[in-house]
């Protein structure tokens, strides 16, 4: 399937494997592009530069297809090291950068000159509108469904893509709620390039994620995940857990007067025991509604192929079908 992504980035299929904390190392994202998607590392996942520097030489080791690497701009007093992993994305011959969080300006004028592809996840046509004035190739619109971060809008993908196909001029993905053929087709249908998968990737064998988490999601319906710190604006979608139900206690009780302090335990720092050890119940973990769409643990190739297979099915049969005289 030929798309402007797929043209974009140089790659077979129109499936990109989204950044994902303690998530998105080299193995799953090697995976993901050797089976002619576009995978992604986590760049602040790893502590340092030079730690991202030699995850990517990993990357490097295990496919030479083309994979990005994640930057994410946070709003935090003590800021990352971003000149340090911009520089080791461009040394590390990185071909795609996903930015997300705060806008990426500060940074495109290194990726370009280095002749990096730069998309940019979104949650609002107004900040997709953002991405591509100062610059950016192609945007992720990050759909309500979506697991970790949706903003503040609440706007679903059925009503969010046409927007954003309405107004940009650059092309997009979405994001949010993909999971299987029918997600992709019905993307393209609503004017997107192709699909951004998050939750539905750490679903695969490959994922190098605690086997608790691809069971916890699989057993999942697309009613177990909650909305957290939505009295803080910084909202995020998590699956529900022990963790989840103490942090939406702790803000009915606080009202008002939340403070981050009052649920910093279950939201800070836990990532590496959730994905790492398997605990289930530490903290709070991003994870989409998709996962009611999630019942197996395929391979990336697997998956990949069987989408694709499906995608072709859908649009040649189904579709054409109903235009038959």
């Amino acid at each position: 399937m030929k798309t402007a992504i797929t043209e974009l980035f140089n790659i077979e299929h129109p499936i990109i494997q989204g950044g994902m904390h303690y998530v998105g190392f080299a193995e799953l994202a090697a995976a993901v592009s050797n089976a002619g998607g576009l995978g992604t590392i986590t760049g602040l996942t790893q502590k340092t530069p030079a730690d991202l520097a030699n995850e990517i030489a990993k990357c490097n080791d295990m496919t030479d297809k083309p994979f990005a690497v994640n930057l994410t701009f946070l709003p935090t007093v003590a800021s990352p090291d971003y000149p340090g992993y911009v520089k080791a994305i461009i040394e590390g011959g990185v071909k795609v950068v996903e930015t997300a969080g705060r806008n990426p300006v500060q940074v495109l004028p290194y990726l370009k000159d280095a002749g990096i592809k730069v998309i940019h996840k979104c949650t609002s046509v107004r900040h997709s509108l953002k991405a591509q004035e100062i610059g950016c190739d192609a945007v992720s619109v990050d759909g309500f469904e979506c697991g970790g971060h949706p903003g503040e809008d609440d706007i679903p993908n059925m009503i969010l893509l046409p927007r954003a196909a309405d107004e940009l001029e650059i092309p997009f993905v979405s994001s949010g709620g993909q999971a299987d053929a029918r997600s992709l087709v019905a993307s393209l249908a609503m004017g997107a390039e192709g699909m951004n998968m998050g939750t539905r990737f750490m679903c695969t064998k490959e994922a190098p994620i605690h086997q608790n988490v691809k069971d916890a999601i699989v057993a999942a319906s697309e009613l177990d995940t909650r909305l957290v710190m939505r009295p803080l604006r910084n909202t995020e979608r998590v699956l529900n857990n022990k963790a989840t139900k103490r942090v939406l206690a702790m803000e009915k009780e606080k009202g008002a007067d939340l403070q981050f302090d009052d649920i910093l335990p279950d939201v800070a720092g836990v990532y590496p025991k959730v994905m790492m050890d398997g605990d289930m119940d530490i903290g709070v973990w991003s994870c989409g509604m998709v996962a009611g769409l999630i019942n197996d643990v395929p391979t990336c190739k697997e998956l990949i192929d069987r989408i694709m297979s499906e995608a072709d099915e859908l649009i040649a049969q189904r579709l054409k079908g109903m235009n038959a005289a």
